[in-house]
């Protein structure tokens, strides 16, 4: 899933530099963990260098009443500054003002918070602030914020957000989670008919991409749900996830959930008309030798249309040397050959000829 765990690392690193995501657009092009350590290093670099000046007012803030601090924080410091001072003290002392202070003012001071102290804070505030403060962020459609804190939240805080929360946040919110251990338990609590709903906004709302990064970030159980709930949609939704993903080049998110379904969900996959689109199944055979998906790919093919299959199999005997010598050597890897061997029979003489002077033919020939 590296290419949709790119964008996202990419958005949050953009929010943390304050600048548009389009100016680092560039990293996505990058190992995806590679990022990841680059935004914690900037963490680093942004919060751990702070004006000497905010210890001194941090130390000063431990002798007044939380009350006053609160006031202070919201009428002389402003947001920004509130979050780096919160980020100075201890994380009671800092829950204890926060307690005090509007919900709109504390979402706003959210979004400038050291992320390290997420955890600390979290589990000393109470659940009615979270919930308020998770409302106002979801109001202001601040979804980067939300996916740092979205998994430090209790569940007696999280079953009364949920369902307070439009399918679209949800899906926002889960693609850019900086915790993705949580998500299963997470889509444990929504519960199958909300999972159904959000599945079905991400068709009617253009986040299949969205949809498809949460369900790879699940637990395996919740995974293979998803993946259930999602072939059971009507075909036109599933008809845009396919199409979605070719425009995309998104195979290496989709086809280990495909993997997931059972035969007959595979079926109803297989006969959607954007699988009968040569263009569509060029793409996915490019995309299976760029990722190695042989294993997820083949049980597909095989309950594909006959005209559909004809187009594989001719869109695999049209690949290039090295490409057509990555397909064997895949195949031979995972030893799949009595699924691809079908596959083999409908290219024309040319091609199998080719597959044949392939090495890795020749190899199993002297053996």
């Amino acid at each position: 899933m590296d290419t949709l765990r790119s964008r996202a690392e990419t958005l949050k690193l953009a929010r943390l530099l304050d600048v548009e995501p389009r100016q680092l657009a560039f990293l996505e092009e990058l190992p995806v963990e590679e990022v990841r350590v680059f935004r914690e290093r900037s963490v680093a670099a942004l919060f751990d260098d702070a004006p000497e000046i905010l210890d001194r007012i941090a130390a000063m803030t431990k002798v007044l009443p939380a009350g006053v601090a609160a006031g202070i924080a919201q009428k002389a410091l402003g947001p920004r500054l509130a979050a780096a001072l919160a980020g100075r003290l201890e994380p009671a002392r800092a829950a204890d003002i926060i307690d005090r202070l509007p919900a709109e003012f504390t979402a706003r001071c959210c979004h400038h918070l050291d992320p390290r102290r997420i955890a600390g804070i979290m589990g000393r505030l109470d659940d009615d602030i979270v919930v308020r403060v998770a409302l106002v962020l979801a109001d202001r459609g601040d979804h980067l914020t939300m996916g740092r804190f979205v998994g430090h939240i209790r569940d007696s805080a999280l079953v009364r957000i949920l369902p307070k929360l439009d399918d679209a946040t949800l899906l926002h919110t889960g693609f850019v989670i900086d915790h993705p251990e949580r998500l299963g338990h997470i889509v444990e609590l929504m519960g199958e008919e909300r999972v159904s709903s959000v599945i079905a906004s991400a068709a009617d709302e253009g986040l299949w991409p969205e949809a498809m990064a949460v369900a790879a970030m699940a637990a395996d159980r919740q995974r293979a749900r998803i993946a259930s709930l999602t072939a059971a949609q009507p075909e036109p939704r599933l008809d845009s996830l396919i199409r979605t993903t070719a425009e995309q080049d998104l195979w290496e998110s989709l086809l280990p959930i495909v993997a997931l379904l059972s035969e007959d969900e595979l079926r109803a996959v297989a006969a959607l008309p954007a699988l009968r689109d040569p263009a569509v199944l060029d793409g996915l055979v490019r995309g299976v030798v760029a990722t190695g998906l042989w294993a997820e790919f083949l049980p597909m093919v095989g309950v594909l249309p006959p005209t559909a299959r004809r187009i594989v199999a001719t869109a695999a005997g049209a690949l290039s040397g090295p490409e057509l010598d990555a397909l064997a050597r895949g195949v031979d890897k995972e030893d799949l050959w009595e699924l691809v061997l079908p596959l083999i029979e409908l290219m024309d003489d040319t091609a199998k000829q080719r597959l044949l002077e392939l090495p890795v033919f020749q190899e199993r020939a002297a053996g």
